[in-house]
Order: C-alpha cells, then sequence, then structure tokens
C-alpha cells in the first residue's frame, strides 16, 4: 500500500463504498403532476402516510431539520391520525411557529392530491407500498420509503420503472447503509482484504419458533374491527377474505405506543415473515458486499433440499450464503468467510478473526439517513439506498419465501429478473389485486 497506512486505506475505502451509490442525477419530471424541482434554499413540505410506531420514529428524526415542514399525514385508523396531529402541532407550538398547521386523511390520495407537498414518507405494512409509492411518483412526489421496498417482486419491477419514468428520488429505509460497522465491513470485504470470498452465514431470526424465518400461517382467531379503523382501507389491494386481528394493527391509547411491532408482517397473505422484515437489512448487507447491488444469486435452495441443512443462496462466481445462526448470540446480521479470515457484523457489533480487519472502524463518521433523503431532493441525485438497491435486496428476500413455499430449489437470473423455466415459481411472483388497484405506471 506504499506510504498508505491501512488504517487510513480502510477509511478511504469504506467512504468510498458509503459514497459509491450516489451515482445518477435526477432531471425535473415532465410526465409527474407538478413535477418537484425543488432549490437549495426552499422549504421542503412533507407528508406521512402510514402513521404507526415507525413513523413516529421518522417524524422526530424529520421534523426538526433546517428547510423541512412536516404539514399532513395520513391513516386509516383515527387513533393514529390523532396521535401524529397532536405531536405534530404540539412540536411547532413549543417552537413558537403557531401558524404551522397538519391536515389529517383517511385517503392517501387526498394527501397526494396537495400540490404544495414536495416529498412523502411511506411507512405503511409492506402490502402497500408499491400501490402508494407509484401514485406519489405519478403526483410528483419525491419518496422515502421503508424497507422491505415492496411484498412482491413484480411490485419492485413496477416501481423501479416508475421512478425513473416520472424522474424521482426515492430513498429506501435500509439504514444499516449509513452506520459505521456496516460501511467499514463491506469496505473490508471489497478491498479485498479477506481475499476470495467462499461463505457467507446470514440470520433473519425465527418467530415464535417457526422452522425459518418465512411467514407462518394465520391461526389467530377474526375479531370484530374497532371503531375508527377503515379496514377496507387496510387491505388495500389484498383479498377481503384477509380477516382483523388486534395483533395486526395493535390498539393504542393517548399517549402511549403501541407496544409492539404490529404482527401482520409474520403471517402469509400478510407479510413477508422475518424473511423479509430482517432479510431486508441482513441480506442488503452481504450483497452490499459482495458487490452485488442490481444483482442476485442464481439459485436458492430450501433448507430440507440443502447439503448445509439451511436456506441456501448460490451466486454465479461461486458464493454460498447460506440463511442460519452464526453465532451463540444470535446476532442479527452476518458472517463473512475469505481464505484470509472473516468478520461478522450486525448493529452494534463488529467481530473478526484478525485484529488488521477491525483498525480505523470506529473512525468512520456514521452517515445521516435522513439527511441523504433531504440533500438528494435538493441536488436531484440519487441518495445512497437508491430503489434499484432496494429492489434488489427485497428480491433475494422474496425468492427464499418461494423457495421455501415450494419446498424445492428454484433456479433464478438475475439480469433479466425471471425464474428459469418455472411457471410455479413465476406464478408467485406477484398476486391477484382486488377490484379498483393496479401498478399502472
Amino acid at each position: 500500500m506504499g506510504n498508505i497506512q491501512r488504517r487510513d486505506f480502510l477509511k478511504m475505502s469504506a467512504m468510498g463504498a458509503a459514497m459509491a451509490m450516489m451515482p445518477s442525477v435526477i432531471s425535473a419530471a415532465p410526465a409527474a403532476k407538478k413535477a418537484n424541482t425543488t432549490k437549495s434554499n426552499d422549504m421542503i413540505n412533507f407528508g406521512f402516510i402510514g402513521l404507526g410506531q415507525q413513523t413516529m420514529g421518522l417524524t422526530n428524526g424529520f421534523i426538526g431539520r433546517k428547510g423541512v415542514r412536516v404539514v399532513a399525514g395520513c391513516d386509516v385508523y383515527d387513533i393514529k391520525r390523532d396521535r401524529f396531529k397532536k405531536f405534530v402541532t404540539d412540536y411547532y407550538t413549543k417552537k413558537g411557529e403557531k401558524k404551522v398547521t397538519v391536515d389529517m386523511y383517511e385517503d392517501y390520495q387526498d394527501l397526494l392530491a396537495r400540490e404544495d407537498i414536495d416529498a412523502v414518507v411511506i411507512a405503511t405494512p409492506d402490502h402497500q407500498h408499491a400501490v402508494i409509492a407509484i401514485a406519489a411518483l405519478k403526483a410528483g412526489k419525491d419518496v422515502y420509503i421503508e424497507k422491505p421496498l415492496t411484498f412482491t417482486i413484480y411490485e419492485g419491477q413496477q416501481l423501479v420503472k416508475a421512478v425513473r419514468k416520472y424522474n424521482r428520488i426515492l430513498q429506501v429505509g435500509s439504514h444499516q447503509r449509513s452506520s459505521h460497522e456496516f460501511i467499514h465491513a463491506t469496505a473490508v470485504v471489497r478491498e479485498g482484504m479477506l481475499g476470495k470470498i467462499h461463505r457467507i452465514k446470514s440470520y433473519v431470526g425465527r418467530f415464535q419458533g417457526a422452522n425459518s424465518g418465512s411467514p407462518v400461517p394465520m391461526t389467530l382467531p377474526k375479531m370484530e374491527v374497532p371503531s375508527g379503523l377503515n379496514w377496507d382501507k387496510w387491505l388495500g389491494p389484498l383479498s377481503t377474505d384477509v380477516y382483523y386481528n388486534e395483533v395486526l394493527n395493535p390498539i393504542i391509547s393517548e399517549g402511549k405506543g403501541e407496544g409492539y411491532w404490529a404482527q401482520w408482517r409474520y403471517f402469509e397473505g400478510r407479510g413477508g415473515g422475518l424473511m423479509t422484515d430482517w432479510g431486508a437489512h441482513v441480506f442488503d448487507v452481504a450483497q452490499w458486499a459482495l458487490g452485488k447491488d442490481g444483482n442476485g444469486p442464481v439459485e436458492v435452495i430450501p433448507a430440507s433440499k440443502s447439503e448445509y441443512d439451511c436456506l441456501t443462496f448460490k451466486y454465479d462466481n461461486g458464493v454460498i450464503m447460506t440463511e442460519n445462526a452464526f453465532d451463540k448470540e444470535g446476532h442479527l446480521g452476518v458472517k463473512i468467510y475469505g481464505e484470509n479470515g472473516w468478520i461478522s457484523v450486525a448493529r452494534g457489533y463488529y467481530a473478526c478473526s484478525d485484529h488488521s480487519f477491525a483498525e480505523g472502524c470506529i473512525e468512520i463518521p456514521k452517515l445521516d439517513h435522513l439527511q441523504q433523503f433531504i440533500d438528494a431532493i435538493r441536488t436531484r441525485v440519487d441518495p445512497n439506498v437508491p430503489v434499484e438497491t432496494g429492489h434488489s435486496s427485497c428480491t433475494v428476500c422474496n425468492i427464499a419465501n418461494i423457495a421455501n413455499k415450494l419446498d424445492r430449489a428454484v433456479k433464478w437470473n438475475p439480469i433479466v429478473q425471471k425464474f428459469m423455466n418455472d411457471p410455479e415459481a413465476t406464478a408467485l411472483m406477484h398476486y391477484k389485486y382486488r377490484d379498483g388497484y393496479s401498478l399502472d405506471i
């Protein structure tokens, strides 16, 4: 490395990896309604769609930033609308900004119809992501969207097309991409410190002792929908056969949170299980480290058919990734093995086989994930987690669920994004929306 110290080399490499995800300049969108062309000194008006537990944290993260104003919120549950309105109103009142008002909506289309809203934050259940995001893009809004990007592979494909068709900014909420331990770990791999990579162990966790991270059958009883919750709008494109149980959308009271994360994410037909909930983080790091953003595995094999006795992903470069715990603590992260040693990384955790793989890790500055979105709106340059990255990571999760559901290996072509000669797997790339919903872009 000549006169460059290894610590400085890794630090520069890691920062380069963090910045390398911002290559695309976005132009104004002539096809979009009232296309946003925000200038560097303009106030950015935000609307929030889906006002559950995740949004309250995001609102707290966005609301105090220079040049940002929260003006609207939308949810199908009145008590969540009331909580959001009170939070935002109280914030601006304490700041002495009494003229700022926040309007509430039950239907996201009413929020999107407002021409003064520049950007929306989407933190609804996953099955609503694509429909709402595409509608927002058509309306000329920039979008911050929670992970996993979409509920199905086909939804992700359409959302990628829509972002580029309407020339909008979209940032995925994969905030681990902005954390120093993950920036450092992926730089160690990408810069060749581990040598040739041959194996990755990843772990997404298990729900109530399930055998895999895939969603489990819905066996909880049907319950009466609480007053104030518009269940039909909560369903969105899902079949009306999907019924209400309080764990899907927890009841909250004034001044209190939900008490637990809404469990729609763990049940078949409602979410993708921990495979998408945490896989969107864990597999995302593995893909990033391997240089497979916008790409993916070529074969996925369920545990029952794998020589490794766990869900197995094969990449065209010979790397094998398995979904299984890699330490006794059960960290939700990855352990990457190369010819020169190994590293493992999870939130707030980093371990390695040689201390040289850790040099400079704590010196790498953490990026501000939410500010990445704001800066992208102003510069019209893609943020560090653009739609293509979110889609490819989400696709890995969905292929895993498909392989588990079929209980056999599936072969995938990540370039054309198709299953190879497999109509049965192809049919699971999407589901039939009920009348009134579509993915037209």
